[in-house]
């Protein structure tokens, strides 16, 4: 039983509602607050995951109303599509080996992790593909809270996932200066004007999407809205970062919420599962790179920098301080987030597909 879903012999009331919900946006920004600050790669989203889990796994009751979730999942797709970059596909056609090995590596990431998970672990279908997704967690976490797949099990195997990458591949950038990690220009802020009108385009169309059925409607109809009209020339610049900041701290105290219930034997099959599908993806990745490697003539460590799933944050410091072409390393991070972009909203109507023909 989760936070947001009582009994019906025990429904609490509006004021009842109020509190949970004020309780959980509090410990959730407190958290992504401390996790932001103490530098944790997607700490707003991460920490306030990992507050509010904290808080439910002690038996105390969250909640957060369908219209907050709904507000959560517009800004989430909104996010998603402003954030690329019109100019994004023309790095496609600069390194074509490099890409196309990503592109292979990314499917037996997936296709090998969710197997595994789905295999050994015990996990339904949806919730072991997505969580054997290496990137865009807030989508992730987004898809999931609308009702694909086990929102518990991915947060645990993506956290997981997350502080492995952290710990064990970016840590020599550690003893950079932070100033040395900016491997991609800051994008402008879009004006209030069009803000508006975005958010009622994202609106109306994940209205639309969610009336059709689509799994993750609000989600996945906001994202198709923004790139859109990202892509059509209609705006530049992204969301307010106060805006992206709420999304981030929304999604994770929802996704923290449902923790309530969740056994420590489920705890530690998702945290062991996760560290399995970690090291699967460094050993893919590693194995894809040494191959790429004997048809272009670039260092072996750039090439594995470029192809890695951490964060570009500290693939660009370590890039730097290893004299890479830290332009390579930035843009095939790039790709890969919007190689993910087209594949996450595919596999899920694939797996949504998949679980009403079972049913």
């Amino acid at each position: 039983m989760t936070a947001d879903a009582p009994a019906p012999e025990d429904a609490p009331n509006r004021k009842t509602i109020a509190l949970r919900t004020g309780l959980t946006v509090v410990i959730a920004t407190a958290g992504g607050f401390v996790a932001q600050t103490t530098g944790m790669p997607a700490g707003w989203l991460m920490g306030a995951a990992v507050a509010t889990a904290a808080v439910a796994l002690g038996g105390i009751k969250l909640a957060m109303p369908q219209w907050l979730r709904d507000i959560a999942f517009i800004l989430t797709g909104m996010s998603m599509g402003t954030n690329v970059a019109r100019d994004s596909m023309s790095l496609l056609a600069q390194w074509p080996v490099s890409l196309i090995a990503l592109a292979i590596e990314l499917a037996i990431v997936i296709a090998a992790t969710g197997y595994m998970l789905r295999r050994f672990f015990g996990l339904d279908t949806s919730t072991a593909y997505l969580s054997s997704f290496p990137g865009h967690l807030s989508f992730i976490m987004g898809i999931a809270s609308a009702g694909l797949g086990d929102p518990r099990q991915i947060t645990i195997i993506q956290v997981i996932r997350i502080l492995m990458l952290t710990i064990c591949v970016p840590a020599g950038a550690l003893f950079l200066p932070v100033e040395a990690a900016g491997a991609t220009a800051v994008q402008p802020v879009m004006t209030n004007e069009m803000l508006i009108v975005l958010a009622v385009l994202c609106t109306a169309a994940g209205f639309a999407f969610t009336r059709l059925n689509v799994p993750a409607g609000y989600v996945l109809g906001a994202m198709a809205a923004a790139t859109a009209a990202k892509l059509g020339g209609l705006f530049d610049g992204v969301l307010p970062p106060p805006l992206q900041i709420a999304s981030y701290v929304l999604i994770g105290g929802l996704i923290g919420a449902r923790f309530i219930g969740i056994t420590m034997t489920e705890f530690r099959r998702a945290a062991f599962g996760g560290f399995i599908a970690t090291m699967m993806t460094v050993a893919i990745v590693t194995a894809i790179a040494f191959i790429a490697s004997l048809f272009v003539e670039m260092p072996f460590g750039q090439l594995w920098l470029g192809l890695s799933p951490g964060a570009l944050e500290g693939m660009g410091a370590l890039g730097v301080a290893l004299g890479y072409d830290t332009a390579f390393i930035a843009a095939h991070h790039v790709a890969r987030l919007l190689m993910l972009t087209a594949a996450i909203p595919s596999v899920a109507f694939l797996l949504s597909a998949a679980e009403r023909k079972r049913a």
